[in-house]
């Protein structure tokens, strides 16, 4: 790894282009690189592990506001480049920079290796279109314990700078395969032990019903869908229930992430008590 460089970095400069067409996809995959932006996705991405931070391009004023970021980014071998604002507005995807912006490795999981950790709570999102409601899934399932996130190969870009925004560092909290056809992602998850619950408004299972079953404590993947159309019917009868929110109040629906959030809190609560998976195997 090049060591820190702490020249004021040129608009011309080559380092500058190549970061700046990674807010293009086709240039993303080629070079499988992307970039994280702000405090919070630069401080995760160079906690995440060696060689995944590989550049920091930082303002002035940034620099000193976040020292210890500029410093930890340092200590992972990443080159540090100062550019003025003109630069970070540049290779930022942002309407208001805020003076840090990272290039970093990918870093998805293998679908197998998520399976051979034996999961406990997954989000699996088929057909998930929208960026940010992707990142805030994730978020999502970062927030509840979830041991995985699987985007089906009809979902967005895991790398798309508006997903990697919404994540707000989640991207680099837990395992996340990329790519994997829901047939395959339900099959692979159910060989595994994991129970597959599909989340849709039409669903002929109620949550709360579950809940008072007691049917929710055992390993348990939740299928996501397309934020306008929910779930195709092909991929509702893969899974071994098709749950609802229930809504008590006149709202028509729940926004996906919201959804999301509902379903993923009602697993993790449920695995957490007594003897649900989780109390069993931690304890």
């Amino acid at each position: 790894m090049p060591p820190a460089s702490p020249e004021l970095i040129s608009p011309r400069s080559p380092r500058v282009a190549a970061a700046r067409r990674l807010a293009r996809r086709n240039f993303r995959s080629k070079e499988r690189l992307f970039l994280a932006e702000g405090p919070q996705a630069v401080r995760e991405a160079a906690a995440y592990g060696a060689d995944t931070l590989l550049e920091l391009f930082t303002t002035v004023e940034a620099a000193e506001r976040h020292a210890d970021i500029v410093g930890g980014a340092r200590a992972v071998g990443a080159r540090v480049h100062l550019a003025d604002e003109q630069v970070i507005a540049d290779i930022s995807t942002t309407v208001t920079p805020q003076g840090l912006v990272g290039v970093c490795a990918f870093v998805d999981t293998p679908f197998e290796d998520v399976l051979a950790a034996r999961p406990r709570l997954v989000a699996v999102l088929a057909h998930v279109r929208d960026p940010g409601n992707a990142g805030t899934v994730l978020r999502c399932a970062d927030a509840a314990g979830a041991d995985a996130v699987v985007l089906t190969d009809a979902s967005v870009d895991l790398y798309n700078p508006k997903a990697v925004r919404a994540s707000v560092g989640s991207l680099f909290h837990l395992p996340v395969a990329v790519g994997v056809p829901v047939e395959r992602a339900v099959a692979g998850l159910q060989d595994a032990g994991v129970r597959i619950l599909a989340a849709d408004g039409a669903g002929d299972r109620d949550l709360d019903e579950e809940l008072d079953r007691g049917t929710m404590g055992g390993p348990t993947a939740w299928v996501f869908g397309n934020e306008a159309w929910g779930l195709p019917e092909e991929t509702r009868a893969l899974a071994d229930a098709v749950v609802r929110v229930p809504i008590h109040g006149k709202a028509e629906s729940l926004n996906l992430a919201t959804a999301a959030a509902v379903c993923l809190y009602a697993s993790a609560r449920a695995q957490r008590a007594s003897g649900g998976c989780r109390s069993v195997t931690e304890g």
